[in-house]
């Protein structure tokens, strides 16, 4: 079953809901009182809403067993993800999994992984049908309607927790500051989100472990350590090599120079950028560990993360970028044994080889050079990205014989007519 963006915000916010409730339901069994385990003030735990949106994008034509791994390694990671961010935020440890055989930092650890993996599936085969038929027996006006009373409130939610963030970590007591991120909210409407929000997270994990927060960094150095202006660089520099990768090793493959872009502007790879950025940010941490550890985590996000790239741009641009389908050992085409290896070899080779040099090299830039020219890098891309998904979706309406009514549309057939797009994309599939 394909879902709509409607539908799948639905099963997150639904999912959010149901989980808040177990973990509710289990802290207060523990402690033989009520407590509210929600993170954020509604009652909300995202990383059950985040988890199941995700295992639904890609576990549609997944067998049961397949669709059980999938849930277990993104389960693993949403859950390692969000206790890296409390703990970088809050300098706090809201759970720990360190006495627990099979751990990672603590973070997580395999028998908690695997239940998750297999209350994905449950989820996945059986509870989102239920969920979305409920859903689809509101009116159409009044679905929509829920659907962005929920996003509006929701987004409110995350602001008053964004001060809670701030305030604790380095602003406890500098109300102006906060008065300059939100400017159009009081300082008192600050002070009573704050300390609500505060209260309720003191309440909801009294166990918590306070963690030494790392050392400040280098004030006087650009994108010092795991930074985002190093991530955002991290991205640029990444799309550029694998998209260089790509090229010749298509050449030495296939014998010929084939374009393997993303974008209509240039040659950059958003798929290897992404990749790049974030095996920096999941990777930078275990650059001590074994050349095996990284190469393990590499082959399995990696072969994840191709295969969501892939599922996604299908669902968005009705077009698939690769197939695999005439390799040996591939799942629906979308990812082979052998490239999910090349992503072990790459995250090795990055870690290993790649990163020191350039992180050193770009932290020579001049501070504010540096700010100045990643935000105009910024605004390129985006620009890039827009009117390269103008340009695929005036694609897709071509071949559905819509007429270019409008500016925009008439714009693209002019720039770009199914000629150049193939040139651009040579090996992109129009799907159903």
């Amino acid at each position: 079953m394909i879902y709509n963006g409607y539908e799948l915000t639905w099963l997150f916010f639904i999912y959010s809901f149901l989980g808040w409730v177990l973990e509710t339901v289990i802290a207060a069994i523990k402690k033989k009182k009520f407590t509210n385990r929600g993170v954020i003030n509604a009652p909300l735990c995202i990383s059950y809403g985040i988890t199941m949106v995700l295992i639904t994008v890609i576990g549609q034509e997944l067998t049961p067993f397949w669709l059980f791994c999938a849930s277990t390694v993104i389960a693993a990671v949403i859950e390692w993800t969000g206790g890296h961010f409390i703990e970088l935020a809050y300098h706090e440890r809201w759970w720990d999994y360190s006495h627990v055989k099979w751990n990672l930092d603590g973070h997580v650890c395999l028998p908690v992984s695997l239940a998750w993996g297999a209350l994905g599936t449950v989820c996945m085969l059986w509870g989102n049908e239920l969920i979305i038929a409920l859903f689809r027996l509101l009116p159409e006006f009044i679905d929509t309607l829920v659907v962005w009373i929920c996003v509006i409130a929701f987004l409110l939610d995350i602001l008053a927790t964004l001060i809670v963030i701030y305030g604790k970590s380095r602003y406890a007591n500098r109300w102006k500051l906060i008065d300059s991120y939100f400017a159009s909210m009081s300082r008192t409407l600050g002070k009573i989100l704050y300390h609500h929000v505060n209260h309720r997270i003191e309440k909801a994990y009294p166990l918590k472990k306070t963690v030494k927060a790392n050392p400040p960094a280098d004030s006087t150095v650009f994108a010092p350590g795991c930074s985002p202006y190093k991530l955002v660089w991290m991205f640029i520099i990444g799309g550029v090599l694998g998209d260089i990768f790509e090229i010749f090793f298509c050449r030495a493959t296939q014998g010929v120079w084939m374009s393997r872009t993303s974008l209509v502007w240039g040659q950059f790879s958003i798929i290897w950028g992404f990749a790049i950025a974030a095996a920096t940010a999941l990777l930078y941490r275990y650059k001590e560990r074994s050349d095996s550890f990284l190469f393990v985590a590499g082959t399995v996000l990696g072969g994840v993360y191709e295969y969501l790239c892939s599922v996604i741009s299908e669902m968005v641009f009705g077009t698939v970028f690769w197939d695999y389908s005439k390799l040996p050992f591939n799942l629906g085409g979308r990812i082979n044994l052998l490239y999910c290896f090349f992503w072990g070899f790459a995250a090795v080779l990055w870690i290993r080889v790649l990163y020191p040099p350039i992180s050193r090299w770009i932290e020579k830039f001049p501070k504010r050079a540096g700010k100045f020219l990643t935000w105009c890098l910024i605004l390129f891309l985006l620009c890039d990205g827009a009117v390269s998904s103008a340009a695929l979706m005036r694609s897709n309406e071509r071949l559905e014989g819509i007429e270019a009514t409008q500016s925009w549309q008439q714009l693209m057939d002019s720039w770009y007519d199914d000629e150049s797009l193939a040139k651009i994309y040579p090996n992109a599939i129009r799907v159903e």
